[in-house]
């Protein structure tokens, strides 16, 4: 590893504590409806989202939805020498390091766990919400009992991969690749990926109530999009296309 190369690792791991502690900031100012509420003595009530609220539960599977994509953008920089893939997959390890030490902060900050045993992943997310099944892309088995809090609504089963996430045979498959191979299944990992991760931001952007977290929710949406379209450009420029 050269020294560039480890200066930048050591700037990204600071950025995302520096960040992470200036949204968790933001968000100790959100009450449970999204606004700040004045008790008797003046000062600004404080009220930290519930277990198995929007907010935390998208704070808990973006995180691990996030934590995919920064090792497959680690796994395709040592697979390929092409400059811009490898510029592409440092960007989006960059950015998503970033935004999941953000995320697991306010967890810290509401005083909740970052793993539910019992929570089936999605189980937060009302799927009204982030528009059609088809947006969601495959998310394996699914329970539709009733409930409220974002707790028992629509939920994938325990064990049941999130939207857009690789499976291990996939990663594995990404390991052994190399070259044009490696760059264009990325890509398309990746593009996947994406796929799940704006829908479960859209999910949060309409249901989450802390303010800082639905912003960031939203600014993940416009992201992934725009860096699916240039991975579709990629794909194109190597004879290949998106998956699906």
């Amino acid at each position: 590893m050269t020294r560039s190369r480890t200066n930048r690792t050591y700037w990204a791991a600071g950025t995302a504590v520096v960040l992470a502690s200036l949204f968790a900031a933001g968000a100790t100012f959100a009450t449970a409806d999204g606004s700040g509420s004045a008790d008797a003595g003046g000062s600004a009530a404080v009220r930290a989202p519930s277990l198995y609220s929007p907010d935390a539960g998208f704070a808990r599977d973006m995180a691990v939805h996030h934590q995919q994509a920064v090792e497959m953008s680690f796994i395709v920089r040592d697979r390929t020498q092409d400059e811009p893939v490898r510029s592409l997959a440092y960007d989006i390890a960059n950015t998503q390091a970033n935004q999941r030490g953000m995320l697991l902060g306010w967890l810290d900050l509401w005083g909740l766990p970052k793993v539910v045993a019992d929570e089936p992943p999605m189980s937060w997310m009302d799927m009204g919400a982030a528009g059609s099944m088809e947006s969601m892309g495959s998310m394996g088995s699914m329970d539709h009992s009733d409930g409220h809090d974002g707790h028992d609504g629509h939920a994938t089963k325990p064990g049941a991969l999130m939207p857009g996430m690789a499976t291990k045979e996939e990663l594995d498959r990404l390991g052994a690749s190399s070259g044009r191979d490696a760059e264009v299944l990325y890509l398309q990992l990746m593009t996947d990926h994406h796929k799940g991760g704006v829908a479960m931001a859209e999910g949060c952007a309409k249901q989450c109530r802390t303010p800082a977290e639905r912003a960031l929710a939203q600014g993940m949406v416009e992201a992934q999009q725009s860096e699916m379209k240039l991975m579709a450009d990629m794909l194109r420029q190597r004879g290949a296309a998106p998956r699906g």
